[in-house]
Formats: structure tokens, sequence, C-alpha cells
């Protein structure tokens, strides 16, 4: 199923890609885990997973992540935390945590947007 979009999810240029910011909703557009930032976070990570896919890369592609969070949930820390370690395991990507007053739809409390995503791996390893 197609979504309709103001601007496309992702753009590869040689071995970069740049990735949109990516939230928790479903293929139907209807908000996954309203209310609940843990699981919000895991279903954003979930379609950045597909976007990645669409140019050729992979979450292991992802050198940082940027973490848009509102402001009166930023005290959920271990909720937020949790979400990149089992989806990335014991080495995820760096990430840096934006509090934000609001997201594209006030029941929205996370966005996820991937920086440094490269596709040629080789001989490049998280620190």
């Amino acid at each position: 199923m197609a979504l309709h979009r103001s601007q496309s999810s992702g753009h590869r240029f040689s071995d970069v890609a740049n990735i949109s910011g990516q939230v928790a909703w479903d293929a139907d557009r209807k908000i996954v885990g309203p209310g609940d930032i843990g699981r919000q976070l895991e279903k954003s990570l979930e379609n950045l997973a597909v976007a990645l896919a669409s140019v050729g890369a992979t979450l292991n592609d992802v050198g940082s992540l940027r973490l848009y969070i509102k402001h009166d949930h930023l005290h959920e820390g271990e909720a937020i935390s949790g979400a990149p370690k089992a989806t990335f395991g014991d080495n995820p990507p760096c990430a840096t945590w934006i509090g934000v007053p609001g997201l594209a739809n006030d029941a929205f409390l996370i966005e996820v947007e991937p920086s440094n995503v490269f596709l040629a791996r080789a001989g490049r390893e998280r620190l």
C-alpha cells in the first residue's frame, strides 16, 4: 500500500543515504502505541528499517540517531533506552535526545531520524 506523503522517506546518494524521521504509524496511518513512548519507539524503528531497505540499507548501516522526544516524556529514559538496545543489540548507534514541544501529530511522542547512514560498510564498525 502506498502512503501519500509530501516528501520522500529516503534518498540514496552513492554510498550515503538520507532518511526522513520515522514515527509510530502503521500502513493505514493509524498511530501505534498511543501514550506508550516505548512502543512508539519500537514501531518507529520498525518503520526506519523499512525506509532503509527502500534504499538498499539496513539498521546496521546507521551511524547515529536523533530522537525527537516530546518534552513531557523526556523523563521516560528507561522506556526510550530499551527499544534501541532491543533493535540493535548491545552496540546500538550513538543517539542524541532532543526535547521538542510537539511533533506532526499530537499523539506522536517520539520521532526517530537516522544520520550518517553509510551503505559501504567495509572496514567500519561502531566503537
